[in-house]
Order: structure tokens, then C-alpha cells, then sequence
């Protein structure tokens, strides 16, 4: 095999690659050797075929699967010879002048061209130079009792009225929904339960039912939204024959252990403990984020290196497609937005850059500091991702566990945490008191339900 390189720019590299003919008709004779002492012709005692016979009647459709086996072990093989890591799957041409069938047919070298990007060499070190601050807040006693009047707010318990329904009440109805005279599918249901007022109906539905009593029949006529999800519906009139099964009214709310009862909880004070637990838990998770943020955003301006610009562009295409697809379900142009096409490829193509650095910089991290992730954690993230899918367990984890793509993105994130917790082990890490509202708020001021991922990036 002679190897030579044609381009060295930078991450990118060419190679020309020959692989001789004469060492793919040796490669040849070898197979057809082992192949004849099973192949069974008439005319011939088995293992007496003659070779030139074999390579008449074999020889091109061996050659081909040769021709494969060759390409894949010459490239392979000259990666590790130059001890360079591509960070894509290699491009492999044929050489002009170069045709398949004359290779296969004897008559011609192999020969390619393989084009591919290396990863960068990254020089690591300084991390404890780094100094980053983390905010943090606790749990007060008012910050408890504010979220128990919440919780209770969304939990009332609802009393029979007797009388006719208003906002705020809660109505139990069944319902067949019609266009044009004739139910259609999905638009009938039996006792469901909604609260006037809170909009979770189709508009007009609810107000429609403003002063209806228990045990009342009516019809309501209204249109669906142009921008109705099933588009069969979007924009038709129909009609709805509802039943009205009982109204009931919110009753104050009021905490205490009648309320926590009818939560599972013991008594008030376990529910108080557990909401105190529950909160903890979501100020070190925020705390935790704004820190990993912080780390990011340092490493960011520390690390400035060259990156194989197919990973960028392979990044940046999967954040355009998904802009393209949340465009498309709303319906908003870049002219809504006060924007361009132009401009917000441009700060995504940034993002791209960003994510694709970052993420080789945790990847050489974690492998100088061999961080792994274990066959149990791996197992937890797969449990915790197949619940997502219920009633369809078992077919989301023969999935994941028959498909190595998916169960990397399984152990990307995973990773990525623990190559950020051994930083934030190395850095300087300032705890900065700040009120719940900063910590629970993202730098775009947007509030987060406490579950919330608030990283902005998936760097890994």
C-alpha cells in the first residue's frame, strides 16, 4: 500500500491511497483457496476445484467483497499509521482515471482519494486560574408557606353549587362533538371536567356554558381555530350536543391537614417537609446550572482553537432544522421577529461553533482525567428515559438498547456532568447569596418552572 498526502490546511487532509492489483489477486487467491475445499461443483471432488476454475466462476463477485475489505482495512490502517483521529468517517473517492469494474476485474490499482477533517490537538491546563461565582439561596419559612397557598390554589376542593354554573366553577359534562350533522373522530368524550374561565377548551366552548345547571341539555355552535393542530378541524364550524352531569364551586382554599391529606400526605407538616425538600433540591439544581453556565462561558473565552468544520456544519443543521420546524407550528416569520434569515443563521452558526469547541474540550478533558460513565448510571438514564413513553416501555427500551446512536445520546449528557463536576472541583467556586427570584431566573428573564433545565446549551 502507498500512501501520500496531497493536502495538510489547517484541520483538513487528503491522502492518496493505491493498493496494487498484484495484492488484490493475491488477496483473491487466498479466499478462493479456502473457499474451494467447501464448494461443491459437479465434475469435481470436493476440494479439487482448480483454482483458475474457482476465479472464473467466483472471481468477480469475490473480488468485489475483497475490494470492500481492502478499502476499509488500507484507510484504517493509514489513520493509524499518520496517528491522526478523523472526526468524521473519512470520505473515500476513486482516483480520476480510476474505474470500480477495472478493479474488480484485475486490471487496475486501487486507487483513492480520502478527504477527511482531524481533531485538533487542545492544550489543556490553568483550570485553577479559573474563578467563577455561584449563586446561591435558601429555602425561607414565608418562600414555604407562599408555594402551600399556590399548591392549594390549584388543588381546591369543589363543593355541588346548586345552582347555575359561573367562572370559576367546575363543570362535569359528556359531549359528541358534529360537523355538519355527523360526529366526527376525537370530538366526543364522557365526563370530563372543566373549570370555567381557565381556557383549556376550544374558544367559545366554556363561555357557552356559563349559567347551564346539573341535568341540563345543550347544543353549542362554534368554529375551530384557523391554526387548529389537526388540520382537518382547523377553521370548521360544528356543533356540540353536551350533557351537563353536575356544577360544582371552589371552596376556600385552606391549608391544612385536611389538604394534605387529600394530597397523600400524612399530615401538613410532612407536606411542609416535603415541599421544603422539594424546593432545596431545585435551588441546588439552579444553583448547580448557573455554575455549569459560568464554567461554560469561561472555558468559551480560554479555549480558542480551529474545529473541524463538518462537525459545525452538521451542528448548525440540526439547530436549523429544528428553527425551521418551531417556525413552521407557529406560524411566525423572521419579520415578526424584527429579523433576518441572514442574521439568525449567522448567531446560530456561532452557537454551532460554540457547542462543537466546548464539546471537544469537555470530551479531551474527560478523557485525560478518564471519567467514565457507568453501566448503572447508563441503566438509570435509560429507566428514567423509557418512562417518557407510557404504555410503550418495552418497545421504547428494545429501542434504545438495539440501537447504539440512541443510547449515546443517553450517555452524552451524562458525561458531559460529570467532566463539568470534576471542574468545578479544579476552578474557584464563589457562593454569591442572591434572592430566589435571581436564582430562578435565566439572564433573558424568563422564570423557570423549579424543574427546569435552565442551560441554554447542550455542549456534549
Amino acid at each position: 500500500m502507498q500512501v501520500k498526502e496531497t493536502l495538510s490546511d489547517g484541520l483538513k487532509r487528503e491522502l492518496e491511497v493505491i493498493v496494487p492489483a498484484t495484492t488484490l489477486d493475491e488477496r483473491l487467491d487466498r479466499y478462493l483457496s479456502d473457499m474451494k475445499d467447501n464448494v461443491k461443483l459437479n465434475g469435481f471432488r470436493p476440494g479439487k476445484v482448480p483454482l483458475a476454475h474457482l476465479k472464473k466462476m467466483y472471481g468477480k463477485r469475490a473480488m468485489s467483497e475483497i475490494v470492500g475489505e481492502v478499502l476499509n482495512e488500507s484507510v484504517q490502517q493509514a489513520m493509524q499509521e499518520r496517528e491522526e483521529r478523523p472526526a468524521t468517517q473519512p470520505q473515500v473517492d476513486l482516483m480520476e482515471g480510476t474505474t470500480m469494474e477495472g478493479i474488480v476485474e484485475g486490471q487496475a490499482d486501487l486507487a483513492v482519494k480520502v478527504s477527511y477533517e482531524i481533531l485538533p490537538e487542545i492544550e489543556l491546563g490553568g483550570f485553577e486560574k479559573i474563578e467563577i461565582e455561584k449563586p446561591v439561596a435558601e429555602v425561607t419559612e414565608d418562600e414555604i408557606e407562599k408555594e402551600l397557598k399556590h399548591l392549594a390554589e390549584h388543588n381546591k376542593a369543589y363543593d355541588a353549587k346548586g345552582a347555575p354554573a359561573a367562572d370559576g366553577d367546575k363543570v362535569k359534562l359528556s359531549f359528541v362533538g358534529k360537523l355538519e350533522g355527523e360526529p366526527f373522530e376525537g370530538g366526543s368524550a364522557d365526563d370530563v371536567e372543566l373549570v370555567l374561565g381557565e381556557g383549556r377548551f376550544i374558544p367559545g366552548f366554556e363561555e357557552q356554558l356559563v349559567g347551564v345547571s346539573d341535568g341540563d341539555e345543550k347544543e353549542i355552535a362554534l368554529s375551530f381555530p384557523e391554526d387548529y393542530p389537526a388540520e382537518q378541524l382547523a377553521g370548521k364550524s360544528a356543533t356540540f350536543d353536551v350533557k351537563v352531569t353536575e356544577v360544582t364551586t371552589p371552596q376556600e382554599a385552606v391549608v391544612d391537614d385536611a389538604f394534605a391529606e387529600r394530597l397523600g400526605m400524612e399530615s401538613l407538616e410532612k407536606l411542609r417537609e416535603a415541599m421544603k425538600e422539594r424546593m432545596e433540591t431545585a435551588y441546588a439544581g439552579a444553583s448547580r446550572e448557573k455554575a455549569k453556565r459560568a464554567l461554560l462561558d469561561e472555558l468559551d473565552e480560554r479555549y480558542k482553537f480551529e474545529v473541524p468544520e463538518s462537525l459545525v456544519q452538521s451542528e448548525f443543521d440540526s439547530i436549523w432544522q429544528q428553527e425551521q420546524q418551531d417556525r413552521e407550528r407557529s406560524g411566525r416569520s423572521f419579520e415578526d421577529d424584527d429579523t433576518t434569515e441572514e442574521a439568525v443563521r449567522e448567531d446560530y452558526r456561532k452557537i454551532a461553533d460554540r457547542r462543537v469547541r466546548l464539546g471537544l474540550l469537555l470530551s479531551r478533558i474527560g478523557e485525560n482525567a478518564e471519567v467514565q460513565v457507568s453501566d448503572e448510571e447508563m441503566q438509570r438514564a435509560l429507566i428514567e428515559r423509557v418512562r417518557q413513553f407510557p404504555g410503550q416501555e418495552q418497545q421504547a427500551y428494545e429501542y434504545f438498547t438495539k440501537t447504539p446512536e440512541a443510547m449515546a445520546t443517553l450517555r452524552a449528557p451524562l458525561y458531559e456532568d460529570k467532566v463539568v463536576d470534576y471542574l468545578l472541583e479544579l476552578v474557584t467556586v464563589t457562593e454569591k447569596p442572591v434572592s430566589r427570584e435571581e436564582l430562578m431566573t435565566d439572564p433573558d428573564g424568563h422564570d423557570h418552572d423549579h424543574d427546569h433545565d435552565h442551560d441554554h446549551d447542550h455542549e456534549h
